[in-house]
């Protein structure tokens, strides 16, 4: 939490971070906009396959958030416009972003723009999971270790213990 920092009052402008409604965000970063607030909605650019097509189309990188450039007096434009809940707060206060952790995340999706962001907080040793993609898709099995964005599965069903180094991002949680 060493980039969010407790709001200060003053008539000077700063990075906010606002929760949307789900997938929201892109129309509340358009909504702001047409009131004059800077807002800034990181996207990301992926592949979707429909059955006559691929179009490559913009998703959020962050579920559910927007980031704002205002200044006290404006927050109340922000909160009541369509599509927010709430300001993200830290310490009680509302929580105000470093400009350059705004400068980096518009720096790393130009150098990277089909990046994601995988909350790997979710998983732990031991859960139960289901492989999305790849050569084993459909498969089941135990994480025995994570590492970074990867984690180490034991795939069932196989008569062995086959040890699998797989992509946060092709995994989901089974119960």
């Amino acid at each position: 939490m060493e980039n969010l920092l407790p709001f200060k009052s003053s008539s000077t402008r700063n990075w906010f971070v606002i929760y949307t409604r789900p997938r929201w965000e892109k129309k509340v970063d358009q909504l702001l906009q047409m009131q004059d607030i800077t807002s800034y909605c990181p996207v990301r650019k992926v592949k979707s396959q429909w059955a006559d097509r691929i179009k490559e189309v913009e998703l959020p990188l962050f579920s559910s958030y927007v980031f704002v450039y205002i200044n006290p007096k404006e927050e109340l434009k922000v909160r009541l416009t369509m599509g927010v809940v709430n300001f993200i707060y830290y310490m009680g206060k509302m929580a105000r972003i470093r400009e350059s952790v705004i400068e980096d995340i518009k720096h790393y999706l130009e150098s990277y723009p089909e990046a994601e962001v995988e909350d790997i907080r979710d998983m732990e040793v031991g859960d139960r999971v289901k492989i999305k993609e790849g050569i084993m898709t459909d498969k089941e099995g135990q994480i025995i270790k994570l590492h970074g964005k990867n984690v180490l599965v034991v795939i069932d069903n196989l008569n062995c213990a086959l040890v699998t180094k797989v992509s946060v991002s092709a995994l989901e949680l089974i119960n």
